[in-house]
C-alpha cells in the first residue's frame, strides 16, 4: 500500500520518500527521524498516516502509543505538565499491550524512558524546565 504525505511539508515528504524501500514502512521510520530531531508534532503527523488505517487491527495500540508519546513531548516543549503526564501514561498503557520488542523497537527501554520523563515532570515546575539539546530522548528500531 502506498501512502501519501500530501498534508505534510515538502521537507517531511522528501524525508519520507528517502526512507522508502527498507524493512519498515517509511512513515514508521520517519516518525523516529522527526522524533529524534525534537520535531514531535511532525512525528505524530507522519505516524498518523499509517495508524489511521490500522485502527482496530494488530498494530493499532502500538502506533497510538507512539503518537501519544510524541504528543507528550509536544506538551513538554510547550511546558504543559498535566497534558504531558496524561499522554505519557496513555502511551505507556498502550505500549504495554505488546511484547518486549515489537517492530524492532525495544519497548522495555522505551517504557523506562517514559518512566524517567514522568518522574522528571513530577519533580520540577514547568517554569524551571531546562532541557539541553542532547537530553531529549532518542528512540528507534534496531535493525
Amino acid at each position: 500500500m502506498v501512502h501519501t504525505v500530501s498534508r505534510k511539508s515538502p521537507k517531511i515528504e522528501s524525508m519520507i520518500q528517502s526512507l522508502q524501500g527498507g524493512d519498515f514502512d517509511a512513515h514508521y521510520l520517519g516518525f523516529f527521524e522527526c522524533f529524534n530531531r525534537q520535531r514531535f508534532f511532525e512525528a505524530h503527523e507522519v505516524l498518523e498516516e499509517i495508524w489511521l488505517p490500522q485502527r482496530g487491527k494488530g498494530k493499532d495500540y502500538f502506533y497510538k502509543g507512539l503518537i501519544q508519546l510524541a504528543g507528550a513531548f509536544v506538551h513538554i516543549q510547550k511546558q504543559r505538565q498535566g497534558p504531558a503526564l496524561s499522554l505519557l501514561n496513555l502511551a505507556e498503557a498502550n505500549l504495554l499491550k505488546y511484547p518486549p520488542v515489537y517492530e524492532a523497537l525495544d519497548l522495555i527501554a522505551l517504557r523506562s524512558q517514559i518512566h524517567t520523563w514522568r518522574q522528571w515532570l513530577k519533580t520540577k515546575p514547568a517554569d524551571e524546565w531546562v532541557i539541553e539539546p542532547n537530553a531529549w530522548p532518542k528512540i528507534g528500531p534496531k535493525e
